[in-house]
């Protein structure tokens, strides 16, 4: 998630030009171009409607950057689109592909939520060769399901953080012990475990971020990276330690790595960013582009400028 990755807003509806549209799809599919710019043309193509943004996201799935591809799903995810269903499964199905982009494009459907879509889960959560998509599999499914018997209204609900999310919170009657308990519960369902965190989440206090730094040492790698994305959601420095060793850590998981860099981007300290112009050079490219996207942000922000081609001037679209 992702996100950055696991950070995105939802599709707006905001209209745009048919020349800042194709001007956004050429720079998102152009490979000559640096990761942030295409990062920049994605994240404003994720708030735009129509078969242009869409077709490009869905070609872009298929790119030789895995971050970039990875993203890409998780923002037609987040478009809730039923018209990428197609290319998604396609996506979910392709074992050449990296389990990463594999795993966004499950939760895509969780995301997007058809009932159609159950066999397919079904099948991917006991053949996929990849644990982290089995998993995501499992909790498309579980969401899905919970939409399924819940009003549309509570489940189309959007969380404080404007992110279409994989799990609905755990309800509000529970404490943060037992939240922080189902949390850490290694034996409870993933499910389960993703509506504590984003419970923890919504809830904001020490005690609740603790809970979720804490739930960094689990054996599930993709419960630790949407731990890390969360906490990059949360901007809570309390985390800037934990999520550090993640990113120094070359023996964990890239897509948990990925999002502890986007995370210390969004925390933004000075150790942070130091971290991540160190590990811009990292050797895997998942984890090297994350800290180059984060850098770019931080730089756009810090000049008082919106990341996001969308809300440029227009005079500035060539």
């Amino acid at each position: 998630m992702g996100s950055l990755s696991d950070d995105g807003a939802p599709a707006t509806g905001f209209e745009s030009s048919p020349e800042m549209v194709k001007f956004l799809c050429d720079r998102l599919l152009d490979p000559a171009q640096p990761i942030s710019e295409r990062f920049r043309a994605l994240f404003s193509l994720r708030n735009l409607k129509g078969p242009a943004p869409r077709n490009a996201l869905i070609t872009a799935t298929r790119d030789s950057s895995n971050l970039l591809a990875h993203e890409a799903a998780f923002a037609l995810g987040q478009m809730q689109d039923a018209e990428a269903i197609p290319a998604l499964i396609a996506v979910l199905n392709d074992f050449s592909l990296h389990p990463i982009v594999r795993h966004e494009a499950a939760e895509a459907l969780g995301a997007i939520g058809l009932e159609s879509n159950i066999p397919l889960l079904k099948n991917s959560l006991v053949s996929d060769p990849a644990q982290e998509v089995k998993e995501t599999c499992e909790l498309a499914l579980n969401r899905i399901e919970q939409f399924k018997n819940a009003s549309s209204q509570s489940m189309d609900e959007k969380s404080p953080f404007m992110s279409v999310d994989p799990a609905a919170p755990a309800t509000s009657g529970s404490s943060v012990n037992q939240l922080r308990e189902a949390l850490l519960d290694e034996k409870r369902s993933m499910y389960e475990r993703y509506s504590a965190l984003f419970a923890l989440r919504n809830d904001g206090g020490d005690e609740a971020v603790t809970a979720i730094i804490d739930s960094l040492g689990s054996q599930s790698a993709l419960l630790r990276h949407e731990v890390a994305y969360v906490l990059g959601q949360l901007q809570d420095k309390a985390a800037s330690a934990a999520l550090s060793n993640i990113l120094m850590d070359k023996n964990e998981h890239p897509m948990v790595r990925h999002e502890a860099a986007e995370a210390l981007g969004s925390i933004a300290d000075e150790q942070s960013v130091s971290l991540l112009k160190e590990f811009a050079m990292d050797p895997e490219p998942i984890v090297s582009q994350s800290c180059e996207v984060a850098l770019s942000m931080l730089e756009y922000e810090g000049s008082g400028k919106s990341f996001e081609y969308l809300f440029m001037q227009a005079p500035q679209v060539q």
